[in-house]
């Protein structure tokens, strides 16, 4: 079975997770700066076999899009036509930046690293991957 690929877009970075083969859990992969997001998917594709990305919405909590999904959506058709056999599905993201600062909070790291946007933003895909998965 293919694999599915979770984007956490940000304008600046964005936070990339996958799955297992099984579909049952998540990883977290990197945090790719956003300049440099088409080639690392690219040679993603050529390594892993994946058939879905699954791409983060923001909402607000009236469930209004956030200020940044027109760039979301002008990427994702950048990808669409980078990469056509791609399943692209969304998925609610409220809370998840949230939610990766608490854990890594809760995880006892130390006070430089919950610092590192990297790792909110790699955990921030990887928890709407595991949500996406947990709700199939």
């Amino acid at each position: 079975m293919s694999k599915i690929i979770a984007i956490d877009y940000g304008l600046k970075r964005i936070g990339i997770a996958i799955s297992d083969e099984s579909r049952i859990l998540a990883f977290g992969l990197t945090t790719v700066s956003n300049s440099e997001i088409n080639s690392y998917l690219n040679q993603l594709l050529k390594k892993e076999k994946v058939d879905t990305f699954v791409i983060g919405k923001p909402l607000q909590k009236n469930h209004s899009p956030s200020q940044i999904e027109d760039a979301i959506l002008f990427f994702i058709k950048k990808i669409n036509k980078l990469f056509p056999h791609v399943i692209i599905e969304r998925y609610d993201e409220r809370f998840t930046s949230i939610i990766a600062k608490k854990t890594i909070l809760d995880s006892g790291v130390n006070k430089k690293k919950r610092r590192n946007k990297d790792l909110v933003d790699k955990i921030s895909a990887t928890i709407i991957l595991q949500s996406y998965l947990e709700n199939k």
